[in-house]
């Protein structure tokens, strides 16, 4: 079979470099020139300023470490600055917060009196919270939420003195770590993988997406997208044992998570050139058969709703009585919503609207489809599922990693690139304030 070629999101071909078996130079190799360049200007003159003592520790980590622990510290300081006096701004208004969102502010006080550390949690946090706590050795009383996330937190809960609020915050910024390191990877491999900059940009761009302070918070954005791509990076690779493990605790992350073995099986036929016919079926099979862990992980989560209350549908049913929600037409809802006079639900359909529109036209290749069907299926799913989950969208759409590639491959020319990064940190600066506001309605 000849090589194949790699071909970017925008649909520019890479030729496969022999420096990475999947296809293209690998960002770790294309760095070592900067590794191996001589000390900084301060430390030539022997002089250490205090800004950059903490450089020759980065520095020592592995590519692309360095920056990946850069970028997450230099985040989270900025943002909880700015959160911090966005709430001592807010306090001073009459009648702040509003009289619908006391119970959180409450709740948010009940975790941490440090308002940089409790502003992290709102509304489902709390949720989550519950079932972290709840007895194991006792009949389970909620199927709302998939598992895995608030039972990561239960094991780390003894060792923070037994909160498990505190310990959910920690898995969701571990998770982030770990998704900034997969997005680095993964980005700089669709990119082209011509050196570290391809790398960095994607991981720029992901943080830059409307509400990705989320990623920061007890919630399960962060795990679910760090899942989702490390799915995508071992998939490229053809790691499909580790695609199919890691699947399957993607999958029992959230419910759409076994919809993602659609567009990994895209991955796969893509390096098999897309020959989908009987005699190809052995050679699929005999490498693609761990793609059945991935939907076996939202079976796992069905058995436990079997086993615990009788019903393998509990999740469906509970979700159905408690919260409205059943399966109507994705456009129908979006229509409804566009033109329905609700400048908040017009909001946050708009944005999903021109998300789509990023992936169809940055993603429209036939080699990248697999990353197109991705987005489709994490953005039309939650308007599928009615008012009631797309009141949320605006947090679900963080799931789309596919459309920050896209933004990162088209910001390399240097002017998009200051124009793209100020209108997205201006709008997310605005809803990450609606936010810390109380007005979470709007994003959760």
């Amino acid at each position: 079979m000849a090589e194949e070629r790699r071909i970017d999101p925008g649909g520019a071909a890479d030729p496969g470099g022999a420096a990475d078996p999947g296809g293209s130079v690998d960002p770790d190799r294309a760095a070592e020139p900067d590794r191996a360049a001589g000390p900084a200007d301060g430390a030539r003159s022997g002089r250490t300023r205090w800004w950059s003592r903490g450089a020759p520790v980065v520095r020592r980590l592995p590519e692309p470490w360095g920056f990946v622990f850069a970028v997450f510290v230099g985040s989270k300081l900025v943002l909880s600055l700015l959160g911090v006096l966005v709430l001592a701004a807010w306090d001073g208004v009459p009648g702040a917060p509003p009289p619908g969102e006391t119970g959180m502010r409450e709740q948010q006080d009940a975790i941490s009196s440090h308002r940089w550390f409790s502003l992290w949690f709102a509304w489902d946090s709390f949720l989550y919270d519950h079932l972290a706590r709840l007895p194991l050795d006792r009949p389970w009383p909620d199927f709302g939420f998939p598992l895995l996330y608030p039972f990561l937190a239960r094991p780390l809960a003894p060792l923070l003195g037994g909160h498990t609020a505190w310990a959910l915050l920690l898995v969701s910024n571990v998770a982030l770590l770990f998704q900034l390191y997969f997005a680095y990877r993964l980005g700089g491999r669709l990119l082209g993988g011509a050196g570290p900059a391809d790398g960095r940009r994607a991981v720029r761009y992901l943080l830059l997406l409307p509400t990705a302070f989320l990623f920061q918070a007890a919630l399960t954005e962060s795990l679910f997208v760090c899942l989702a791509l490390a799915t995508f990076w071992y998939a490229e690779r053809r790691r499909w044992l580790v695609v199919g493990v890691v699947g399957y605790f993607l999958a029992m992350s959230r419910s759409v998570g076994f919809l993602v073995v659609a567009p990994l099986a895209l991955v796969l036929l893509r390096q098999h050139g897309w020959r989908a016919g009987p005699p190809a079926w052995p050679r699929l099979l005999r490498e693609g058969w761990p793609l059945v862990l991935v939907p076996a992980g939202w079976l796992t989560f069905m058995a436990f709703c079997r086993w615990q209350s009788g019903d393998w549908f509990a999740y469906q049913h509970t979700q159905e009585t408690g919260w409205g929600i059943r399966l109507q037409n994705p456009l129908a809802v979006a229509g409804s919503a566009l033109f329905g006079g609700n400048s908040a639900d017009a909001l946050r359909v708009w944005i999903a609207v021109a998300m789509l529109v990023v992936a169809v036209v940055g993603l429209r290749r036939r080699a990248d489809w697999p990353y197109l069907v991705y987005t489709l299926v994490v953005v039309l799913v939650p308007l599928s599922m009615g008012p009631p989950v797309y009141k949320s969208l605006l947090r679900y759409l963080l799931a789309a990693f596919p459309v920050a590639f896209v933004l990162a491959r088209w910001a390399r020319r240097s002017g998009l690139d200051g124009w793209l990064t100020a209108a997205l940190a201006l709008l997310q600066g605005a809803l990450f304030a609606v936010w810390l506001t109380y007005w979470t309605h709007l994003i959760i």
